[in-house]
């Protein structure tokens, strides 16, 4: 189930909307957002979370699982070296687990080890290219078929995502 904020930052929103979902029986959260209200909203209904951008674990450490980072500093350091050099190019660039850029923040107390296991065996294939997350068959809402068996988008086709996945709850609010 999804619901929107409108925002990249706004505590009282994050919160109101993580408390909706709980107050549904949602009893794992996750998020796009910045700030910590999510982990509170879990917090102070027995559910658990997971944090997204940044290592978001001291906070509501009893509820937090883990959430997705992103290090730039890699691709910064190396950048500003092209510049330094003047061999920078203006070539597009999106990191990923197998850079770098992209890992996990630390497990939660409460994660059972079995999952902790499971879950760096996906990371390690994601990182060695044997299991790509979205390979289809991936239908729509509707029901559409719009990944084909076996088929894997390209990030663009990712990146332009205009649908939310069959089974998701929720609407993409009209800009």
């Amino acid at each position: 189930q999804v619901v929107w904020t409108s925002t990249w930052f706004g505590p009282d929103e994050e919160k109101q909307e993580a408390e909706s979902l709980t107050a549904e029986g949602v009893d794992v959260l996750a998020m796009h957002q910045d700030t910590p209200s999510t982990g509170e909203a879990a917090a102070d209904a027995g559910a658990k979370w997971l944090g997204y951008n940044d290592d978001m674990s001291s906070f509501q450490p009893g509820a937090w699982l883990t959430g997705p980072v992103w290090d730039w500093s890699p691709y910064y350091i190396k950048t500003t070296e092209e510049v330094m050099n003047g061999t920078c190019s203006n070539a597009q660039y999106y990191g990923n687990m197998a850079d770098g850029m992209v890992g996990l923040a630390p497990y939660g107390d409460s994660m059972e080890q079995a999952w902790i296991d499971h879950i760096e065996d996906v990371k390690a294939s994601i990182i060695d290219g044997t299991f790509k997350p979205f390979t289809g068959p991936i239908n729509n809402q509707a029901g559409d078929e719009v990944v084909a068996a076996g088929e894997s988008p390209d990030l663009g086709t990712l990146l332009g995502m205009d649908y939310l996945v069959e089974g998701v709850i929720g609407e993409i609010p009209e800009s």
